[in-house]
């Protein structure tokens, strides 16, 4: 009996110093903006936003993000649907550039109608997801939750074209002219009335 148990020590303790060493390499996935440095620009009320790139450096193992987050905008109203949430194979990579009018890409921001030129906003995108053994649609196993990537954007507000004179104006000048002139037709005939 005491044998039996030395011997389950001697397994027990071998288990422990060999499991380490036999823990896998944590899976991961790179994550980034385009245009590549997430700098973009707009003028105040237009859309704008960033596309994107994702590639799944594990060979085995499928990847799909699952959560995607970024700092708060001040100069703008923020929209994340344009984001589909692909599940990438082992190995693919899956690009996809903005575009307002197809609603693809990875963020979309509404630059405030009274947002200053040159005001800005800086921060970064956050993605998480889930490792899963095969295609999570056809029978795969979910394996873990990913560690979070980070990648920064920045957005600026472009310089203001002249704005152009409102269609009003034109009339604003006639009626002050005509004011003017019925003014001056006033007192016309009033040193006329005194004289006579």
């Amino acid at each position: 009996m005491k044998l039996r148990h030395f011997c389950g020590m001697v397994i027990m303790l071998a288990q422990l110093c060999v499991a380490p060493l036999v823990q896998a390499a944590p899976f991961t996935f790179t994550f980034s903006t385009l245009p590549a440095a997430g700098a973009i620009s707009g003028s105040p009320g237009t859309q704008v936003g960033w596309g994107y790139q994702l590639v799944n450096t594990d060979s085995s193992n499928w990847f799909v993000p699952t959560q995607l987050s970024v700092s708060s905008f001040s100069i703008g109203i923020p929209d994340a649907s344009v984001f589909d949430f692909p599940m990438l194979a082992p190995g693919a990579t899956v690009s996809q550039a903005f575009d307002l009018l197809a609603h693809t890409g990875l963020y979309a921001v509404e630059i405030l109608p009274f947002a200053l030129p040159s005001m800005s906003d800086s921060g970064n995108f956050t993605l998480q997801g889930a490792w899963w053994s095969g295609d999570p649609l056809a029978g795969g196993t979910f394996l873990q939750l990913s560690d979070a990537v980070l990648t920064p954007y920045s957005l600026e507000v472009a310089g203001v074209a002249a704005l152009p004179l409102p269609g009003s104006l034109p009339l604003l000048t006639a009626a002050l002219l005509v004011w003017g002139v019925q003014r001056r037709a006033q007192k016309f005939l009033q040193r006329g009335s005194r004289t006579g």
